[in-house]
């Protein structure tokens, strides 16, 4: 297993901890040098111990970043951007203590019960269960893994002794096997598209900010004794994420699609929860929407309502020409079947309900004047 190389500034200058100031300046000043690239011209690797002896010089001879090295290690500029001073209470032991195990265990049921390790609530995704229903659609970005085996050992003994012969930690005490580990959080994404990209299908790219467990103290919320500085105990980080979903045709305002596996990450080494993509679909200038079936108007001038015609209807897949009867009068409704939003679940179409309006010239010619009179005094004449 390889090991992890610490800098020891103390050891680079060859010092005690507890040396002083002036011991620190005086060893600085021989190393120096000694190991100057310039003085050894030969020895390629002159300049990069010339570097550490300047970097170590650079924390021990000042007071403050000392202190932080001495109580974080070679983590202390995180810790001190994080705002600490070095002067924060230890929390480590140096034994174990039967007595201690409480805390251990106080630690995990935290992070099961949704509760970080200084006690604050975590934040819980509000979304709806992720059973789908008939105004859902559920979009499988990834397959989610089946957990292992069951015969496992315990929480406790994993953490002490490691996954032992290849085992996990799905057991309680005493071969107890648990119905398996916590689930990650759910997130949730709101997308705002067109009728028309719900009547093709769309996609979306979207940066999704989904928490992860925190790389510097493994999700435990403690490094080195005190409240990890990166994650402030939480034990998790917001990381975002790219994903690309497939929106299909047929989605409607309160739809939910459901990408398996892109929500947070399971601090117990369980499942990641899902992400879902929640929709709305603007409001159209041209159409309504009424569940499958569309509705819409289609304007005609007074003789063709009368005397019958033809008439161009508008779809969301080009137009079609209506046959209007004579005698067809004001808010007469045809049918088009096939012609509305494709049904999500099952296949076909709904219709299109095409509504007769009557359109009148707003700015008629004399002549068109004169015919609309002689029309209401034959109208007028005939006593109907």
């Amino acid at each position: 297993m390889p090991s992890v190389q610490f800098k020891d500034y103390y050891r680079t200058l060859g010092l005690e901890r507890s040396a002083a100031e002036g011991d620190i300046r005086a060893a600085y000043r021989k190393l120096a040098r000694q190991h100057h690239p310039d003085l050894n011209p030969n020895d390629k690797g002159a300049e990069e111990r010339f570097k550490d002896i300047n970097e170590a010089y650079e924390v021990l001879s000042d007071a403050g970043k000392r202190k932080m090295y001495d109580r974080y290690g070679e983590e202390w500029q995180r810790y001190r951007d994080a705002g600490y001073t070095g002067d924060e209470p230890r929390q480590t032991r140096t034994t174990v203590d039967p007595n201690d195990f409480g805390e251990w265990f106080a630690r995990r049921n935290a992070s099961r019960q949704g509760t970080t390790t200084n006690g604050r609530p975590r934040s819980r995704s509000t979304s709806p269960q992720t059973d789908r229903t008939e105004d859902s659609f559920s979009y499988e970005w990834t397959t989610p893994t089946e957990a292992g085996s069951s015969g496992r050992f315990s929480d406790f003994f994993e953490t002490l002794f490691g996954n032992i012969a290849g085992r996990g930690a799905d057991a309680g005490p005493l071969g107890e096997v648990r119905s398996g580990h916590a689930r990650g959080e759910d997130v949730e994404i709101s997308v705002e598209i067109s009728l028309a990209e719900a009547f093709r299908g769309a996609s979306r790219r979207f940066e999704v900010k989904r928490p992860e467990l925190c790389s510097t103290c493994s999700g435990t919320g403690l490094a080195r004794g005190a409240t990890c500085p990166t994650c402030d105990g939480d034990g998790r980080i917001l990381k975002s994420k790219a994903i690309e979903v497939r929106i299909p045709a047929g989605v409607a305002t309160g739809s939910r699609i459901r990408i398996a596996g892109q929500g947070g990450v399971s601090a117990a080494n369980g499942e990641s929860g899902d992400a879902f993509l929640r929709v709305t679909v603007r409001p159209d200038p041209q159409f309504q929407r009424d569940g499958d079936n569309l509705r819409t108007e289609v304007p005609v001038p007074p003789y063709t309502a009368v005397l019958g015609g033809e008439a161009q209807v508008r779809t969301l897949d080009g137009s079609v020409v209506l046959t209007i009867p004579p005698g067809s009068a004001v808010g007469k409704t045809f049918r088009l079947r096939g012609k509305g939003m494709p049904k999500l679940r099952g296949e076909g179409r709904g219709d299109l309900m095409a509504t007769l309006a009557i359109t009148v010239p707003s700015r008629p010619s004399d002549r068109e004047r004169r015919l609309y009179e002689q029309l209401r005094e034959l109208h007028e004449g005939s006593g109907e």
